[in-house]
């Protein structure tokens, strides 16, 4: 299931939903465009890897915002944002500019200790904005459960455009993640399984008091 766009409107123009947009895709084209650095040193020196982050905490902290804005390819890029830009419009709506993009970096790094809580000696680079996505889908999950959100379905070799409440759709979502999560003990190599699990766990709790803090 691929979800195409919800039904959903937003008072206000999502600036910072498309700036966190526009910086991933500058990242990326940085990344695999730029002749003079070879791409995956990128991965590798911006890159968040758990076990440096578990013996050199102060020095390697600030990797966990560097990585949230780099992808491994195309598809990792183009899946994130396509998410981000259906669900974050309504978050920052309801938030407002700052807490948006405040709440966006918490549910990232907590998404980011989740993954390294269950791969301590994972010396594999963790790059994408998948874990602080999860967190939006969380938040939008609390808030507009009935929303629909009109998906792309593949049924044997037919493919259809169905209406679903965000609800089905983010259920099966984290569903699909805690099962992949579950049956590798941590997730497999470049899938930070338990990432977007903790994003989205930490996007439900914090949805409600974020929405609360005063501004």
């Amino acid at each position: 299931m691929i979800p195409l766009s919800d039904e959903n409107p937003t008072r206000n123009f999502p600036l910072m939903t498309l700036l966190a947009i526009g910086l991933n895709i500058w990242a990326y084209f940085t990344t695999f465009f730029d002749s003079t650095i070879p791409p995956e040193m990128v991965l590798n020196q911006y890159g968040l890897v758990p076990y440096n982050l578990v013996h050199s905490p102060v020095t390697e902290y600030p990797l966990i915002y560097s990585s949230m804005f780099l992808h491994a390819g195309f598809w990792h890029l183009a899946g994130n944002m396509l998410y981000l830009w259906i669900f974050g419009n309504n978050i920052e709506d309801v938030l407002g500019k700052f807490r948006f993009i405040l709440f966006y970096l918490v549910c990232g790094t907590i998404a980011a200790l989740g993954h390294i809580a269950t791969n301590t000696d994972s010396v594999i680079p963790m790059v994408g904005a998948s874990g602080a996505v999860s967190g939006v889908l969380g938040a939008y999950l609390v808030l507009f459960p009935f929303a629909r959100v009109k998906t792309l379905i593949f049924i044997v070799v037919f493919v259809t455009v169905i209406r679903i409440p965000a609800l089905v759709l983010l259920g099966l979502w984290i569903g699909l993640q805690v099962m992949n999560g579950m049956a590798v003990s941590g997730g497999a190599p470049g899938v930070a399984w338990f990432a977007h699990i903790g994003g989205f766990l930490a996007g439900m709790i914090l949805i409600l008091p974020f929405r609360g803090m005063r501004t």
